[in-house]
């Protein structure tokens, strides 16, 4: 489960899952004494339960840990953790897509900020339905889906409620951009084809959920998966 809490990536893995300490800054069990100045770099906390959910979460909604890259949570009964997590907001539908067309990726700038088009699904909609609506809504092109890629959760607050959208994304093909603009009632600004050296370079000025799908196709492009 990828979840991003103002932006940081909080990851659930279950204990029996591999994990490699060198790749953190820092280790510890849930039951350590710590204070959100040690969360620095990458984070990893074993023997994780909703006690520890619940404070991470304040932390990381109330404090901006500018030095926090992410927090991998570790827990023998993982579902639990999900559901417990999940019970912390109202979850919300969405789902969009990375569309490609020859060697491009198109991006969208929205709001000062490079994004994938993506929306909230209608009542009772498929969910690659509502995908394939979302990015010809944005984008004014057509698209067909090929394959799922990995879904992503972040979190934000509205009207005073917490919100946890839930969106599914999928990979598509582009079949018609000759009427290619911008939809300006979602603030949407520009609509550009890019190249993944050039999508590599606006990522910084991306939301990290929007890093993360980009760099899990890429780096599959280059393993030869995709």
């Amino acid at each position: 489960m990828n979840v991003f809490i103002n932006d940081i990536p909080l990851i659930l893995k279950k204990s029996s899952e591999k994990v490699y300490k060198h790749h953190y800054d820092l280790v510890m069990n849930a039951d350590d004494h710590f204070s959100s100045k040690d969360l620095v770099g990458d984070v990893l906390i074993k023997n994780a339960d909703p006690a520890i959910v619940d404070r991470l979460v304040r932390l990381m909604e109330v404090k901006k840990l500018k030095k926090l890259n992410s927090l991998t949570l570790v827990a023998d009964k993982k579902k639990k953790l999900i559901l417990h997590l999940k019970d912390q907001f109202k979850i919300v539908k969405a789902a969009g897509g990375l569309v490609l067309k020859e060697d491009k990726l198109l991006m969208i700038y929205r709001l000062g900020t490079w994004d994938f088009p993506k929306g909230k699904l209608n009542k009772k909609e498929k969910i690659r339905e509502g995908a394939v609506r979302e990015v010809e809504e944005e984008c004014n092109i057509k698209v067909e889906v090929m394959d799922a890629l990995p879904k992503t959760w972040h979190s934000y607050a509205y009207k005073g409620n917490k919100i946890l959208k839930k969106t599914s994304w999928f990979l598509m093909n582009c079949t018609d951009d000759s009427l290619m603009k911008p939809q300006a009632e979602e603030f949407i600004e520009e609509v550009r084809w890019m190249t993944p050296e050039e999508v590599l370079e606006v990522l910084p000025k991306a939301y990290t959920s929007i890093a993360f799908i980009a760099r899990h196709y890429l780096q599959s492009l280059k393993s030869g998966k995709v």
